[in-house]
């Protein structure tokens, strides 16, 4: 089987690891990098490529499964389904950007800065990077 899925995980993000993996396959199917009736890599290849724990990604496609994404086939391997529900990119592209700023927010939280530390902080970034461009 030759797949070249370039999964970008990052293990210091809140998103667990098996969310990221699910998102991504969602990714790729909407991107084109997936196609209907491509095999996927087994969960052990997956999880050696990917370095983490088997039942990680066990579990990423079994939530893909329960999605109506992908179907596992014993004894066969796993494949996108030839019609996965239609993945909207702005859906897809919205999540991405909402957990990117719940993990900010989580992270500065952590770190003891409040929320209107944290909005001065934004602003002024987009302000300068406005200035910037001007």
């Amino acid at each position: 089987m030759g797949y070249s899925l370039n999964f970008q995980l990052d293990f210091r993000q809140h998103e667990p690891i098996y969310a990221q993996i699910v998102a991504q396959v969602k990714q790729f199917i909407a991107t084109g990098a997936l196609k209907p009736g491509d095999q996927l890599p087994t969960v052990r290849q997956l999880a050696a490529d990917l370095r983490v724990n088997f039942n990680t990604v066990a579990r990423a496609y079994r939530i893909l499964d329960e999605e109506g994404i992908i179907s596992t086939q014993q004894g066969r391997g796993t494949y996108v389904l030839e019609q996965p529900r239609a993945i909207d990119p702005r859906k897809l592209r919205q999540h991405e950007l909402t957990s990117l700023a719940e993990a900010f927010v989580n992270e500065a939280r952590r770190l003891d800065y409040s929320p209107d530390e944290v909005r001065e902080a934004v602003e002024a970034s987009f302000k300068r990077r406005e200035a910037s461009e001007a």
